[in-house]
C-alpha cells in the first residue's frame, strides 16, 4: 500500500494536472482550426475538464489518507475522525461520483453531437449552460453525501464505520453499487455503442479520415473507461457488501482480509489515477498536446476531438 500507493498519488496528482491543462486549453479555444482540438459546439473538453479537477481532489486527500492509515497503520481516534472519517469520506464519494457523472456527460454531449436529428442536436447546451449543470450537480451530490457526515463514526477497533444499519444498506445499494458501478457502466455503454453507430453512418458517407479517426479514438476511450469503471468499482463493492451482509461491519480482519482490502482499496483508485494513460493512449490529438506541453518546438499534429 505505501509503495504503490505513493507511486499512484505521484502518477495521478502528475497526470490529472496535465489533463487540466490540456482540458482548459481546449474549452478556450472559441473556433474550430487546425490548432482547435475540439468542435466550437463541443462541451466534452468542459466536462472531463470537471472530472479531472474531482480526480485530483479524490487523488489529494482520500488516497493520501489511504496510504496513511493502511500503508502506515495510522489509527483514528475522537480528535481526528472528523478529518479521518467524516470529511474524507464526504470528498470521496462528492467528487467520485462527480468525476463519474461528468465522463457520462461528455459521452451524451458526443452522442448529441453525432447526431443526425435535428430535434437531438438542440439539446446541446451552450459552454455558460455546461457549467451550470456541472455546479447544479456538484451541489446535489454535495447534499446527498451529507448523511455521510452525520453517520460515520470510529468503532472500538479505530476503524470508519456507519452506525446507521438503515443508511448501512442504503450506503451499499446506492452509493456503491448502483451510483459507482452499475449505472455508470450502462449509461457508458447504451451511448457509447450509439455514438459509435452514428460516427459510422457519418464517415461513410462524408468518407473523411478526421471522422473514421475519431470514430476509432472513440471507441477505445470509451472501451478503456469502461474497463476501468468496473476494475475500480466491483471489488470494492464486493468488500462492502461482505461487511454489511455478513459480517455485520465487524472490521476485525484476518491477514487475508486486510490483504483483499488493500487490493480494492488500490483498485478503486484507478479510475481518477489513470485517467490521464486512457486519454493519452485512445486520443492522438491528446498526446499531441502532452507533446507540445514538453517539446514546444517540434510539430504535432492534431486531429478534431469530436
Amino acid at each position: 500500500m505505501i509503495f504503490v500507493g505513493i507511486l499512484m498519488y505521484i502518477f495521478g496528482s502528475i497526470g490529472n494536472i496535465l489533463n487540466i491543462y490540456i482540458f482548459t486549453k481546449w474549452c478556450r479555444s472559441k473556433k474550430t482550426s487546425k490548432y482547435s482540438c475540439c468542435s466550437r459546439k463541443s462541451n466534452s473538453p468542459l466536462y472531463l475538464l470537471g472530472s479531472s479537477i474531482s480526480n485530483l481532489i479524490v487523488i489529494i486527500y482520500p488516497l493520501s489518507t489511504r496510504i496513511l492509515l493502511d500503508g502506515y497503520e495510522y489509527s483514528i481516534k475522537e480528535s481526528n475522525k472528523f478529518l479521518l472519517c467524516k470529511l474524507r469520506y464526504y470528498i470521496l464519494h462528492t467528487f467520485d461520483l462527480l468525476s463519474l457523472t461528468c465522463v457520462c456527460l461528455a459521452t451524451f454531449d458526443r452522442y448529441l453531437i453525432s447526431s443526425r436529428k435535428v430535434h437531438l442536436r438542440k439539446l446541446i447546451t451552450t459552454k455558460k449552460q455546461t457549467k451550470s449543470i456541472i455546479l447544479f450537480i456538484f451541489f446535489l451530490l454535495g447534499l446527498h453525501s451529507i448523511p455521510i457526515i452525520i453517520y460515520n463514526d470510529i468503532s472500538k477497533t479505530g476503524h470508519c464505520i456507519i452506525l446507521s444499519k438503515f443508511y448501512s444498506y442504503y450506503y451499499l445499494y446506492i452509493f456503491q453499487i448502483f451510483l459507482h458501478g452499475i449505472i455508470p457502466i450502462i449509461f457508458l455503454s447504451i451511448f457509447g455503442l450509439l455514438t459509435l453507430k452514428q460516427l459510422r453512418i457519418i464517415s461513410k458517407r462524408k468518407n473523411h479520415y478526421g471522422m473514421m479517426n475519431s470514430d476509432k479514438q472513440l471507441s477505445r476511450m470509451l472501451l478503456l473507461l469502461s474497463l476501468t469503471i468496473i476494475l475500480s468499482s466491483i471489488p470494492y463493492c464486493i468488500e462492502q457488501s461482505y461487511y454489511v451482509l455478513f459480517n455485520e461491519n465487524n472490521r476485525k480482519q484476518t491477514s487475508y482480509l486486510f490483504l483483499y482490502h488493500v487490493t480494492c482499496s488500490i483498485l478503486f483508485y484507478t479510475n481518477p489515477v489513470f485517467s490521464f494513460c486512457i486519454y493519452y493512449i485512445s486520443t492522438r490529438n491528446f498526446r499531441s498536446q502532452v507533446h507540445q506541453i514538453f517539446f514546444p518546438r517540434k510539430k504535432f499534429s492534431l486531429l478534431c476531438f469530436s
